[in-house]
C-alpha cells in the first residue's frame, strides 16, 4: 500500500427521517442551522467571544426580519367551505332560516292543591286523609312544533297534529325572537297539514306613520321529480327546545305509505310520502325539508319509533293545493266519494276467490261503520257493499296507484266514471263527487 493510499473504511449509510414541518417550521430550522454555522466560523477565527458576539448579532437581525414578517401577515380569515355541496348547504340554511318558526301550544290548565280531610268529623278521631281540589287555572305550554312562513302577509304551514287542539292558544316564535299570536285557518282533512295565520307587524316610519313589515318567506320546489340519494336538509325546533336545528341527509325512499300517530287521539294513513335519513326529532314536526337550492320540497312529519335514521316528510306538491284553496276559498276541501274499502292484492284475491288482483272491495269498517256513506256520491250512484271498483275515470286502481291517490287529483263537483265488478259482471256507473272538509 503506498503512502497516500488509505485503507477503505466501510461507513454505514444512515438515513435520517425528518419530521414533517410547516413552512414556518422549515424557515425557523434553517435559521438555527445558519446561526450555528456562522457562530462556528467566527468562533474558530476570533475565539469564543467573537463567536458569541456574532451569534447575538445574527439573532438580532433575524429577529427583526421575523417581526417584519409578522407585521405584514394578513388577519385570520372566516371559514371558507371546502366543497360546493357544503357551500350549498350553508347558503340554503342561511336563506331559509329567517322564515322557519317555532309553533308554541299553550292552554289554561287546572291548578290542584292538596288539603287534608277527616272522615270522622271534628268530634271523631283525629284522622287526616290527603285530598286534592282545583284552585284556579294557569297558562301552560303543552306542546309545540315547527312551521314555515309561506306568504309575506303571514300564512304559516305546519303539521295538522301540531295544531289539533281547538281550545289551545298558538304562538309563533320567529328566528329573531319575536312572538306573534296565531290562529288556525284550516286543517287538511286528509294530509297531516295545517295552515295558520299571523298578522304583520306595524313599524313606525320616518314620517311618524305606520307601515306594515312583511315576513320573510320560503320558496317552493317541485317534489314530483325527486330522486333516491338526493341530498336534503331538515330545519326545525328539535325537542321543542333547540330552534332552527339543522340536519343533512339524503332521500332514502319515495312513495312510502305509513300509519302515523300523535298520542291516543290522532292516527292517520299517509300515502306517497318521502323517506329520509336526515335527523327529524320531536319538535321538528311541520318544519321544511329542503333541496340544495334552498327550496322546500317536503314538510317533516314523522319519525319511525324504535329505529334510527328513518324519517318521513309530506311532498310539498301536496301542500300547494291547500295553499291555493286557502287563498281562494278560505278553506281546504277534498273530493268525496263516500265509500269504505279494502285494497285488493294477491292474498285477498286467493282468500276471497276473486277473479281480479287489483281494485278496491267496498266493505264495512273494522268497527262496523257502513260501507257506503248515506247521501254521498257513491250512494247516489248506486254503489253497493261487496262491489269492486276496478277503475276511476279510466285509471286502474292498484297497490301503487291507490284510490286515495287518484281521487285527490279531482275537485268537488267533478263528474267521474267508475268501472265496477259486481257478482262477476263488469258495469260502468257515473258519480258526481261531493265535498269533504275538516
Amino acid at each position: 500500500m503506498s503512502l497516500y493510499e488509505l485503507p477503505k473504511i466501510n461507513i454505514p449509510k444512515i438515513k435520517i427521517s425528518m419530521p414533517k414541518m410547516s413552512e414556518s417550521g422549515k424557515e425557523a430550522f434553517g435559521r438555527v442551522v445558519l446561526i450555528i454555522l456562522i457562530s462556528a466560523v467566527f468562533g474558530f477565527s476570533a475565539g469564543a467571544g467573537g463567536g458569541i458576539l456574532a451569534y447575538f448579532q445574527i439573532e438580532k437581525y433575524l429577529g427583526s426580519l421575523n417581526s417584519t414578517d409578522s407585521a405584514n401577515q394578513e388577519p385570520a380569515q372566516v371559514y371558507i367551505p371546502e366543497t360546493s355541496q357544503e357551500n350549498a348547504v350553508i347558503a340554503a340554511v342561511k336563506n331559509v332560516s329567517p322564515a322557519v318558526v317555532s309553533v308554541i301550544v299553550s292552554k289554561d290548565m287546572p291548578i290542584f292543591e292538596q288539603y287534608y280531610y277527616n272522615p270522622f268529623g271534628d268530634l271523631g278521631p283525629q284522622f287526616q286523609i290527603p285530598q286534592y281540589r282545583q284552585n284556579g287555572t294557569e297558562k301552560k305550554e303543552i306542546g309545540g312544533g315547527t312551521g314555515f312562513i309561506i306568504s309575506k302577509d303571514g300564512l304559516v304551514l305546519t303539521n295538522k297534529h301540531v295544531a289539533l287542539d281547538k281550545e289551545a292558544e298558538y304562538t309563533i316564535l320567529t328566528n329573531d325572537g319575536k312572538r306573534y299570536p296565531a290562529k288556525i285557518l284550516a286543517l287538511d282533512p286528509v294530509q297531516d297539514l295545517a295552515v295558520l295565520k299571523i298578522d304583520k307587524e306595524k313599524v313606525l316610519d320616518g314620517d311618524g306613520g305606520f307601515t306594515l313589515d312583511y315576513f320573510p318567506i320560503v320558496q317552493f320546489g317541485d317534489s314530483d321529480n325527486l330522486q333516491n340519494g338526493q341530498t336534503v336538509i331538515a330545519i326545525g325546533n328539535a325537542l321543542g327546545e333547540f330552534r332552527n336545528t339543522v340536519s343533512v341527509g339524503v332521500i332514502s325512499g319515495l312513495g312510502r305509505t305509513i300509519t302515523a300517530s300523535a298520542g291516543q287521539n290522532f292516527s292517520e294513513i299517509l300515502e306517497d310520502i318521502i323517506q329520509t335519513d336526515a335527523a327529524i326529532n320531536q319538535g321538528n314536526s311541520g318544519g321544511p325539508l329542503l333541496n340544495l337550492k334552498g327550496e322546500v320540497i317536503g314538510i317533516n312529519t314523522a319519525m319511525a319509533s324504535g329505529a334510527q335514521s328513518i324519517s318521513f316528510a309530506i311532498p310539498i306538491n301536496k301542500a300547494k293545493k291547500d295553499v291555493e284553496q286557502i287563498k281562494n276559498l278560505g278553506k281546504i276541501v277534498y273530493p268525496f266519494l263516500g265509500v269504505r274499502y279494502v285494497l285488493i292484492n294477491e292474498n285477498i284475491k286467493k282468500e276471497k276467490n276473486f277473479s281480479v288482483d287489483y281494485g278496491v272491495l267496498i266493505a264495512n269498517g273494522s268497527a262496523g261503520e257502513p260501507a257506503i256513506t248515506a247521501g254521498s256520491a257513491a250512494d247516489k250512484a248506486g254503489i253497493k257493499e261487496g262491489d269492486i271498483i276496478l277503475e276511476f275515470s279510466g285509471e286502474r286502481i292498484a297497490i301503487d296507484n291507490s284510490l286515495a291517490k287518484i281521487i285527490i287529483k279531482y275537485n268537488p263537483g267533478d263528474r267521474v266514471s267508475l268501472k265496477i265488478l259486481r257478482s262477476g259482471k263488469e258495469l260502468s256507473v257515473d258519480a258526481t263527487l261531493g265535498e269533504r272538509t275538516e
